[in-house]
């Protein structure tokens, strides 16, 4: 029996050989019964296993590396992207086979009788008809087809400087999309040309400030061209919609585009669109000649003086003057360039070189421009005007009430009302007469407006 379990005993404790496998079992073991399994591993299990992971795993690929930003590139990324109030303009579409550049055009048609509104005018006043035979009211007489983002950007850029510094800044901006132009503006006779070479709103609005500014536009003007070309681009404005706006719709749209205000809107509506009813309360010339002439009508004793360069005879420089061409579109520069004088007034489409915009009182309208710095405008009136002024009118009106003949000569000798000849009120009453026709009889009154030099 002792025997038996002494045999017993040593076999229990008898220690096994450790093998690689058996440790790996008794690890594994779940302890106390449970289904969830451990596994220990060795350190040098650990390093092994490591190593062979390392052979077994692909090469990464190398990291390029990364593109450092400039200020160029930036530059060269603004120049394509247009960020506006409705986003990214996406690509024109190609344009049709059967689409041509006409679709954008005004055409050279009238939306009324000429001779209707001749005759009328001289109803109201008979002094017309005398008026009618001594000089042509081009924009209605002088038909041409007109492109309106054309002329509005013409007219911006013509904003507060010569009219020759106008027309060249212009062709270099023309020459920004079609280098292939030559250098000098006097050069390009097709500059005039409605159908000739101009950039497409999409170009111009795609176009980065500093590019524009190469040209010669100030950064404002810049930005203006830009926020014009922007609604054309995706047609907030287009010719059909101008086309078929009425005036104060009209008014509305334009003025909404930044560097254009009312005397714009007005100059656009009588030179490009031939609108016949429009009266530029805002236009100091305009003022000045109906001054002399309702003041001419009631008074015989008042007499009409021009510049010197009219009394003596001589003529001004032929390229100031000399008449539009056939192929000349509208008024471009389709608006002409203000003067910035004391008595100026400005609107919010006049832009100073220098940004600072007068605090005086006189400052609250539109300027005109000197009447020979555009080949829209009429050429003043030779002194014989003098005899078609005095003459019988044979249906004179009474003037307004608070206008009489001493209050008319005080303001033309300088007497102004906040700046201004006449008041909006005071211009509307005396011109009721020519309505629906308004816009004939004021192109004739920039004729009347040279002051004695």
């Amino acid at each position: 029996m002792k025997f038996a379990l002494g045999f017993y005993t040593r076999s229990r404790l008898r220690i096994m050989p450790v093998t690689r496998s058996a440790t790996r079992s008794v690890a594994s073991t779940p302890a106390g019964g449970s289904n969830k399994t451990t596994t220990a591993v060795s350190p040098s299990a650990v390093g092994k296993s490591s190593k062979r992971k390392a052979a077994e795993e692909p090469p990464a690929a190398k990291k390029t590396p990364r593109t450092k930003k400039t200020k160029s590139s930036e530059a060269d990324k603004s120049a394509v992207t247009l960020l506006t109030p409705d986003g990214f303009i996406p690509p024109p579409p190609p344009p049709l086979q059967n689409e041509s550049e006409e679709t954008n055009l005004v055409p050279a048609v009238l939306t009324f009788s000429f001779e209707e509104a001749k005759a009328h005018l001289i109803r109201a006043d008979h002094r017309f008809e005398d008026i009618f035979t001594k000089l042509k009211c081009k924009p209605f007489e002088f038909l041409e087809q007109v492109h309106p983002f054309r002329a509005l950007v013409e007219s911006i850029l013509a904003q507060q400087i010569s009219w020759l510094a106008a027309r060249s800044i212009t062709h270099r901006f023309t020459r920004l999309y079609d280098p292939s132009l030559p250098e000098k503006v006097a050069d390009y006779s097709a500059s005039k040309s409605p159908t000739s070479f101009f950039p497409t709103p999409y170009q111009v609005a795609n176009t980065d400030i500093l590019t524009l500014k190469s040209a010669g536009l100030s950064t404002r003007k810049a930005e203006y061209v830009q926020d014009l070309a922007a609604r054309f681009a995706d047609e907030r404005l287009s010719t059909k919609k101008l086309l078929a706006a009425d005036d104060e719709t009209l008014a509305e749209m334009l003025i909404e585009v930044r560097g254009i205000g009312r005397w714009t809107v007005d100059m656009f509506a009588i030179f490009s669109l031939r609108r016949p009813n429009i009266l530029p309360v805002g236009d100091l010339g305009i003022q000045r000649g109906m001054l002399r002439w309702f003041l001419s009508r009631h008074s015989s004793k008042h007499t009409f003086t021009l510049s010197p360069h009219k009394l003596s005879g001589s003529k001004p420089n032929d390229d100031k003057t000399k008449p539009a061409s056939t192929s000349a579109m509208g008024p471009p520069p389709a608006t002409p360039a203000p003067k910035t004088t004391p008595s100026s007034q400005l609107t919010g489409d006049v832009e100073l070189d220098n940004e600072v915009l007068p605090t005086s009182p006189e400052s609250q309208l539109q300027a005109p421009a000197s009447i020979e710095s555009t080949s829209a405008f009429p050429e003043p009136f030779t002194p014989s005007i003098e005899k078609t002024l005095e003459a019988d009118a044979m249906n004179t009106e009474p003037l307004p009430e608070g206008l009489s003949v001493a209050n008319l000569k005080s303001r033309l000798e300088g007497k102004k009302i906040k700046g201004a000849f006449l008041t909006p009120k005071e211009m509307e009453d005396l011109t009721a007469s020519w309505v629906p026709y308004r816009s004939l009889g004021v192109y004739y009154m920039w004729a009347l407006s040279e002051e004695k030099k």
